[in-house]
């Protein structure tokens, strides 16, 4: 668990983390504006964005094209300028996932599903609520706190060592404890206290708990590890998935029952079925995915490498 110390910014004064200060302080003011004008800004920031990052939005691009090969140039594109919006509102999302008060948050978050986690938690053996990464991920886990008295999450160190407190502090809000990605004990440890542990398994993982399992079709990299950490806790394995909505009025988070005869003895058709269940909601609202990151990087021969062009 960090200290107050670890999580403590004010030690951050050299240079180097001044554009660290600068977001901090957009953050505080983003989270002081009405919910309505946030929509507007992110939209703006996102264009900023997709203007910027050359290389994420190739990425992004060619991430669309293989993973929705029925759409057209035109409805690629549309949808391309989407999804950097949706990643513009991710930033003042951060802001009042982190900052504002969980009352002021659940008028704008509706939960679905909340009996199957109260369910879970009854049968004493904690909870894998697995998730994806999408760009509201932090509103997403921040209502958590209303909903889940016992709970932590897996977590990947930042290279930016103000930023790193920055996101802890963060989300502290709901999470007791955020365990380093590799300390499978202290997730193990977790669950023997019947608590829910927010797992995110999507990204790309070339350890040994990893298999190539198709992604929209295409083979990907993809981590195991959920099925057998199931398996040896005996936690109950929760689908845990939220989206914006729409029409600009807040948020939906969908808490969905356990799976049926999960885990089984076949980790990698445990996590097929995983995997289809995440395509199924990314097809809700496919903007709102996280498409800037290499999926499908990492693939051993005969696939080929899709992001040849961009050094990797």
């Amino acid at each position: 668990m960090s200290t107050p110390q670890e999580l403590s910014l004010t030690r951050f004064w050299a240079p180097r983390y001044w554009p660290a200060w600068a977001l901090w302080l957009a953050m505080q003011t983003a989270a002081r504006l009405p919910f309505s004008w946030l929509p507007p800004i992110g939209k703006v920031l996102g264009k900023v964005l997709r203007r910027v990052k050359r290389r994420e939005r190739r990425t992004a691009a060619r991430n669309l094209q293989v993973c929705f090969p029925e759409l057209t140039a035109v409805e690629h594109e549309r949808l391309l300028t989407l999804h950097f919006e949706a990643v513009g509102m991710s930033f003042l999302e951060m802001a009042i996932g982190w900052y504002w008060p969980i009352a002021k948050l659940l008028a704008i978050v509706k939960i679905e599903g909340r009996e199957h986690l109260d369910r879970a938690f009854a049968r004493g053996h904690g909870v894998i609520l697995v998730g994806g990464h999408f760009t509201s991920l932090e509103v997403g886990f921040a209502v958590l706190e209303a909903v889940c008295p016992r709970c932590s999450c897996m977590y990947r160190p930042q290279r930016n060592a103000m930023l790193d407190a920055m996101i802890r502090r963060g989300r502290r809000r709901f999470a007791q404890e955020q365990i380093p990605r590799d300390n499978v004990r202290a997730l193990l440890r977790k669950l023997r206290d019947n608590h829910a542990v927010a797992y995110l398994p999507d990204q790309t993982y070339l350890g040994n708990q990893s298999e190539t399992l198709p992604f929209f079709g295409e083979p990907a990299v993809t981590n195991i590890a959920t099925s057998k950490l199931a398996k040896i806790s005996g936690a109950t394995v929760l689908p845990y998935f939220f989206r914006r909505l729409a029409d600009g009025a807040g948020y939906v988070v969908n808490i969905g029952p356990p799976l049926p005869n999960f885990p089984s003895d076949d980790a990698g058709a445990d996590t097929r079925r995983l995997v289809q269940g995440l395509e199924e909601y990314i097809r809700l609202a496919p903007e709102q995915y996280l498409w800037l990151y290499k999926k499908f990087k990492g693939r051993p021969e005969p696939h080929p490498n899709l992001y040849r062009n961009d050094g990797g």
